[in-house]
């Protein structure tokens, strides 16, 4: 593993007119911890403290906070002189050293420093090439070109397009310069995309450039999208995204239509079993009127319209019902009732076997004697 460039413990730029951070120790393994310090900070400025991997103080962190475990960073607020001190846990970048202690403001005006750290174990390669001679910097402000549509109202991803010009300020052609891109909400530290410009940029000329940018689903709020070229910022854009009411209708109109199919359902589930809904259905076709002529027409004796009041019917008896049996030759038409069978009603021939006839003879007496 070749070794780095180290500086001595507690070693670091410090300037009166620039911010400037240094270690308690230049080299920790991970798992340990070093205590982090700074001066020349704004007052009560918030940093974000982060170990990035492929990065010296002099070109900064090439990969942007893609080369820092951000994971592991830690926040702090400066005092009101503008110093800081702050506990840092050692831990492997994503991708390997030279390694440095990015220290960043997070809100507020730009303003960044780094310190060497070499993590004991972690892998080293050297940094690509720079290219000499070629330098770009913005001509003109930055602005942000689009327009939201209808499917932003309701939660796509917003788009736009960072517009700006640059000028090549140094004394060799730049052929397919990288830009970083970056994106952040709040607080929270920018996040970067490398977005790559196809062209060469002679030394003295300029170019306008257009590079799309797209946040996640759903966002809204105040954005900053940042421009970032060789390590360096060279411009801020504010962005104020609105908030997409369509998915806000949505839930609303969600949360109250749901529960009406609920309880429509239920009602129509409760009508279903009830018990009063199965009787009215079972004698849906029954009329009482009809059920009262057919009982009072089938009782002997017993007319079926009725001018008086109802009175209350008395049963017959089994005998009055029968047929007497000295007249046997008299049969009185029986109605058939509804809770008998023809095989056993009341004053059938069946009924009436149970004693033999007697005979209308010559032994009838007469007037004028025996014949």
């Amino acid at each position: 593993m070749a070794a780095v460039g180290v500086v001595g413990t507690g070693t670091a730029a410090w300037a009166a007119d620039k911010p400037a951070v240094k270690l308690s120790t230049s080299q920790a393994g991970t798992g340990g911890s070093i205590t982090v310090s700074g001066s020349g900070w704004r007052s009560r400025a918030l940093l974000m403290l982060l170990i990035c991997g492929r990065a010296t103080p002099s070109r900064g962190v090439i990969g942007g906070t893609n080369s820092c475990a951000n994971a592991d960073g830690r926040a702090v607020t400066t005092d009101t002189k503008g110093s800081f001190g702050k506990k840092l846990p050692v831990v492997e970048p994503p991708v390997p050293c030279p390694c440095v202690v990015h220290v960043a403001t997070v809100t507020g005006e730009k303003a960044e420093a780094d310190a060497v750290l070499q993590v004991a174990g972690h892998a080293v390669e050297p940094l690509p090439e720079e290219t000499a001679g070629g330098r770009l910097s913005v001509l003109t402000d930055t602005r942000l070109d689009g327009s939201s549509g209808l499917l932003t109202w309701f939660g796509a991803p917003p788009q736009r397009r960072l517009v700006f010009t640059v000028g090549n300020v140094g004394t060799s052609p730049v052929k397919d310069p990288v830009f970083q891109v970056g994106t952040s909400h709040g607080v929270f530290a920018p996040q970067w995309e490398e977005q790559q410009w196809r062209g060469t940029l002679r030394p003295g000329k300029k170019a306008r450039i257009a590079l799309p940018v797209e946040l996640a689903s759903g966002a809204h709020g105040s954005y900053t999208v940042s421009l970032k070229y060789g390590g360096k910022v060279l411009a801020e854009q504010p962005w104020g995204v609105g908030r997409p009411w369509g998915v806000t209708l949505f839930w609303i109109l969600l949360a109250v239509v749901v529960p009406a199919a609920v309880f429509r359902i239920g009602m129509a589930v409760v009508d279903r079993v009830r018990p009063g809904a199965r009787v009215s259905r079972r004698h849906r076709g029954l009329r009482l009127p009809d059920l009262r002529g057919r009982l009072l027409g089938s009782v002997p004796g017993r007319a079926s319209t009725d001018s008086g009041p109802t009175a209350p019917r008395a049963r017959p008896s089994r005998s009055a019902a029968a047929p007497s049996m000295s007249t046997t030759s008299r049969t009185t038409p029986t109605p058939t009732l509804p809770w008998f069978t023809p095989d056993t009603e009341p004053g059938t021939a069946a009924a009436g076997q149970l004693s033999a006839p007697k005979e209308n003879g010559s032994t009838t007496p007469t007037r004028k004697g025996n014949t």
